[in-house]
């Protein structure tokens, strides 16, 4: 008997596991941005309340992904890639699912209970808003998207609440501009995979077409670019910075803007950004350039 249980327990646990769909732990980096770009990243104390606030949403966030895929199961099981997630699949059953959901809440609810009420504020209404999307807003033509995009902005302002340090509204508008830039591409990759019967998985997608969805990523494109320009020349993100050296790294931003929508194009990959990330290689190596050149420049002023 216990042999069989601990046997069910090792081919459960890495089902498990894959169902926090640790890979889009990649989108809690932007909880970063704020120690980054407010020229704390040496301070001692900034470090670790900025890791727990990272360990908070990415609890909270693979909390979201398990329970939209309880209630998603059924349109997941005809799906030709979501069929093979773990819930959908039966690797992971009910009853396995709603305790993980129940861990995953009380890791979160820890780091709000070490970071404070403001912090769990952020992190309380992240969770709601990503209630409010798989209980209704998912079917919402473009508010799906934009509801996504917000919940990279409150991961953002959890970020800078953790450090009590102000935010650039201009980097809030950066952040909602690229999450929703991201998003749109994805709603691209998914129209493409799953042609006429597309709206059969998604309700929103029977909404949406690929003309549609290419105007709108390239009215997006070009305000994250022309948002990103004037976030490095603002006020306030020069006094921070100590200079205007930021600027550099608009090219940089542009070709990661360029590449993304090239592999939407010419690869389809566009359906998991944080795939994208790790698979494209130009594509992250421009994002670590990107992080290193903005480092310096934070941290040497010229």
């Amino acid at each position: 008997m216990s042999l069989g249980y601990n046997a069910a327990m090792d081919l459960a646990l890495p089902a498990l596991l894959r169902s926090f769909r640790p890979e889009q732990w990649l989108k809690n980096g932007f909880v970063v941005a704020p120690l980054v770009f407010s020229g704390r990243v040496f301070d001692p104390v900034s470090w670790p309340a900025t890791a727990v606030a990272v360990i908070g949403f990415c609890a909270a966030s693979s909390a979201t992904y398990v329970v939209n895929d309880l209630m998603d199961r059924e349109a997941d099981r005809r799906h030709p890639e979501k069929r093979h997630r773990p819930i959908a699949s039966g690797e992971v059953g009910i009853g396995g699912a709603v305790a993980v959901v129940a861990v995953l809440g009380a890791v979160a609810a820890v780091a709000a209970v070490i970071l404070g009420s403001g912090f769990a504020a952020i992190l309380g209404g992240y969770l709601g808003l990503t209630t409010l999307y798989s209980l209704g807003l998912k079917r919402a033509v473009f508010v799906d998207v934009m509801v996504v995009a917000a919940g990279f902005v409150l991961r953002v302002v959890g970020g800078a609440v953790a450090i009590a340090v102000p935010v650039s509204h201009w980097l809030l508008m950066c952040a909602f501009l690229l999450a929703l830039y991201l998003a749109l591409g994805k709603r691209r990759s998914e129209l493409v995979l799953l042609g006429a019967d597309a709206g059969l998985h998604r309700a929103v997608l029977g909404h949406y077409t690929l003309p549609m969805v290419d105007q709108a990523i390239s009215v997006v494109l070009g305000a994250t670019l022309v948002a990103y320009t004037l976030y490095t020349v603002a006020p306030d993100t020069i006094q921070k910075v100590g200079s205007e050296g930021l600027m550099v790294t608009v090219p940089v931003v542009l070709y990661g803007l360029f590449r993304y929508l090239y592999v939407l194009h010419r690869h389809e990959l566009g359906g998991s950004p944080a795939r994208v990330l790790l698979t494209d290689r130009p594509l992250l190596v421009c994002v670590i350039l990107w992080i290193l050149v903005s480092a310096m420049v934070v941290m040497w002023p010229w």
